[in-house]
């Protein structure tokens, strides 16, 4: 059976790559047509024996996040509100797990009607606690570098230390690291060994908040 060539309309055997006269390359590749709807859920290929090709449809109610800005942005927000109420003498890991539940807030907000998992809002709130530590550790850093705060930082923690003590019998044994915190090397540990415990605790705090709010929105779009 003989086809004739697109580019010199000569006569051409089938099966043969290459025109015998223009020597124009006699393969053909077949494009499938896009699928007529985004949500089919799946594509039948050309009737000549090929291979079907699945199509997953997009889940209307995603529960990740799409882009990172979607993320950062109420993360960023719930643990600036976060840092400020520490700085207004709230308990810090109240305030981290304050963190994790505005984060899921914020991020709803940006998003209306979006059904969040509690794995999603965990993952929102731990973001929003480490972001939570991270302010923390800068100002603490800032501190230190200044000896007169730094000073006035350590007195304050080992006369908050004593008063503990003095209030707690029990506790008598925490005065051998009391004695430790006044000297400058002692305290420099004290708050590298504290900043790698606020580190874990960030995270956790943080995502129990995060479950917290999204646990709690999950109820209430129950009918």
């Amino acid at each position: 059976m003989e086809q004739p060539c697109y580019q010199c309309g000569q006569s051409v055997e089938e099966g043969v790559p290459f025109c015998p006269h223009c020597s124009a390359p006699q393969i053909r590749v077949v494009v499938p047509e896009p699928a007529a709807s985004a949500a089919a859920t799946g594509v039948a290929g050309p009737s000549n024996g090929s291979i079907a090709v699945a199509v997953s449809s997009a889940a209307s109610g995603t529960t990740i996040p799409a882009r990172w800005s979607d993320t950062a942005k109420p993360c960023a927000l719930a643990a600036a509100v976060a840092f400020l109420l520490m700085l207004a003498r709230l308990n810090t890991l109240v305030a981290i797990l304050g963190a994790g539940f505005l984060a899921v807030v914020f991020y709803r907000q940006r998003r209306p009607g979006i059904a969040i998992k509690s794995s999603t809002g965990a993952r929102l709130g731990a973001i929003s606690g480490l972001l939570c530590f991270a302010l923390v550790a800068s100002l603490t850093v800032l501190v230190v570098m200044v000896p007169e705060l730094r000073a006035k930082l350590q007195e304050q923690i080992v006369q908050e230390g004593q008063n503990f003590v003095l209030s707690h019998p029990n506790y008598s044994w925490l005065q051998a690291g009391l004695d430790q915190l006044k000297t400058t090397d002692g305290f420099l540990e004290s708050l590298a060994g504290g900043g790698v415990v606020l580190f874990v605790l960030s995270m956790v705090f943080g995502s129990l908040g995060g479950i917290l709010a999204a646990t709690i929105f999950a109820r209430g779009r129950k009918p």
